[in-house]
């Protein structure tokens, strides 16, 4: 069980690391040029696109570096956690936009988060 929450937890940290830096960095026109998968930056400000990719950053650093470090790990369920609201609010958006095919991603992202969260909180805390 072990051995799979750090599997999940590093497939998602390398996740939003890199979408994460990828809308911090890039600007919003080029982001929404990207495909269709990306039409949900429409909605949004650049501003308001800037922080959901610093929060994904930060999030991923926060679902490795606590427990590499030995230091708060509490801190990476409680990232895992935040990375599950912030794809529940990703869930309302393609479902206020209608995009239903994509939103089979956005919950996919939110079970793994979530069973993250189940299991470092529970059965396999790092404090137990």
């Amino acid at each position: 069980m072990n051995l799979a929450l750090w599997i999940i937890t590093g497939l998602l940290a390398a996740a939003y690391l890199l979408g994460g830096a990828f809308k911090v960095i890039t600007p919003k026109e080029k982001i929404i040029a990207a495909g269709p998968s990306a039409r949900w930056a429409e909605d949004f400000g650049a501003g308001g696109i800037k922080t959901i990719g610093a929060l994904e950053v930060l999030a991923a650093v926060g679902l490795v570096l606590p427990a590499v470090l030995d230091t708060a790990p509490v801190l990476v369920p409680l990232a895992a956690l935040g990375l599950a609201l912030m794809m529940t609010g990703a869930a309302i958006v393609r479902i206020r936009r209608r995009e239903t095919a994509l939103l089979v991603v956005d919950l996919v992202y939110l079970v793994l988060a979530a069973f993250v969260v189940w299991g470092r909180l529970g059965p396999e805390s790092f404090t137990g």
